[in-house]
């Protein structure tokens, strides 16, 4: 939701009706992950993906069915008798016409549709100012159960719900469920009893967990981490660039930051861990090659449970970092954690170039990737996350 939440915020408020898709589950090598969701507004209008384009057509058919429904006069109950107007539906690949209303990647895909609008959702205000402000949210939508229930949702923060689900049991198992997959970023769906037994089945609860954007820490204001940071701001980081030095650590510098810091970089980092600002998505980029700036922080960084750290330089200043980093302590396993030379090795050299070989060893890294060309290998395409999980987008 996160990627149509301008747009949908915008009908929000206007009053409007639209519909929104939204994959909740994904089978095999699916294109869009769960969360990935498309708005066909009052006027028809498309904004975002479920599908990368295999079964936008027929998700947009579904949407606008279900929207029009809703806005008919004595409309009472949705497809599935809903109170919301909603309806869960199941694409993968046909024998008939894969390319009309099947998945040609071989992928199966679980979309919820559902009509949206300040009647059906009158809390959704409230979901959007977290998501927003990058505050942890989630919400919970029930997409299978008795018709009465199907479409209801609960907004869950850490310590506050708003809306609800149909009965205070289910309220009370999904608040407590949905807090536990917001802490560790995880989106999915959940089983229960009609009326909230966690043992139970008939009911379905999809879990958009809305955590903030991870951070990326760019140690060293050079042409290099200005690149760096375009291309992390590109995948979603919030990018904070900082270095001691204030001639160079200027946001005119580097604009596509979310923050310039001057600071040493140990120190800051400090600060930070203090704070509870890292977690374990956050990326470090060390690219000072200085070992006055580069070694105190990377002694620092290499004991935190980070996402990635990497390092810039030769290999001759890799193997005189090592040796430094060594002699202030760190273990063979810390030092096995640093990514230097940093990147992957794709004959970069202009910083934009670097800047992509860089985003790539952390992309690989969180999905557990090789690096090798696609066409040199067999089996699934799109991964599972280390963890198991996927992000919410």
């Amino acid at each position: 939701m996160r990627e149509v939440l301008p747009d949908l915020l915008r009908w929000w408020r206007a009053g409007e009706t639209v519909a929104i898709g939204t994959v909740t589950a994904t089978f095999q090598s699916a294109p869009r992950p769960p969360g990935a969701a498309m708005l066909v507004g009052p006027d028809g209008t498309v904004v975002g993906s479920v599908s990368g384009g295999c079964v936008e057509g027929a998700v947009y058919e579904l949407a606008t069915r279900v929207r029009d429904q809703v806005n008919a006069p004595g409309w009472s109950g949705g497809e599935q008798g809903s109170p919301a107007g909603a309806v869960l539906q199941r694409y993968g690949v046909t024998d008939d016409d894969a390319f009309t209303v099947g998945l040609t990647c071989g992928g199966i895909i679980d979309v919820f549709v559902e009509a949206f609008s300040a009647v059906t959702f009158p809390e959704f205000n409230s979901l959007a100012d977290s998501i927003k402000a990058g505050e942890p949210v989630a919400l919970a939508t029930v997409t299978a159960g008795r018709p009465e229930q199907v479409g209801r949702h609960l907004v869950v923060w850490p310590a506050a719900v708003a809306a609800g689900l149909g009965s205070s049991r289910l309220d009370d198992a999904v608040r407590d469920d949905a807090r536990g997959m917001l802490a560790g970023g995880r989106t999915g769906t959940l089983h229960y009893g009609l009326d909230g037994q966690r043992r139970g089945e008939g009911l379905s609860v999809f879990i958009a967990s809305y955590a903030p954007a991870p951070r990326m820490l760019v140690f060293g204001a050079i042409d290099f981490a200005a690149a760096v940071a375009r291309v992390g701001t590109f995948l979603g980081y919030r990018v904070t660039v900082c270095d001691a030095r204030p001639v160079f650590s200027t946001s005119k510098r580097f604009p596509d930051a979310d923050e310039v810091v001057v600071d040493w970089p140990h120190r800051y980092l400090a600060t930070q861990v203090q704070a509870g600002a890292i977690d374990d998505r956050t990326v470090i980029c060390v690219l000072t090659h200085d070992p006055k700036f580069d070694v105190p922080v990377l002694a620092a960084a290499l004991r935190l449970p980070v996402a990635y750290v990497g390092a810039m330089g030769s290999r001759q200043t890799h193997q005189d970092r090592l040796n430094r980093l060594a002699e202030v302590g760190l273990t063979e396993a810390e030092l096995n954690r640093l990514s230097s030379p940093i990147g992957l090795d794709l004959g970069a050299r202009t910083p934009e170039e670097t800047a992509i070989s860089i985003a790539a060893e952390i992309i690989a890294q969180r999905w557990d990737g090789a690096g090798t060309p696609l066409s040199q290998t067999t089996g699934a395409i799109h991964r599972q996350a280390m963890d198991g999980s996927r992000p919410t987008r």
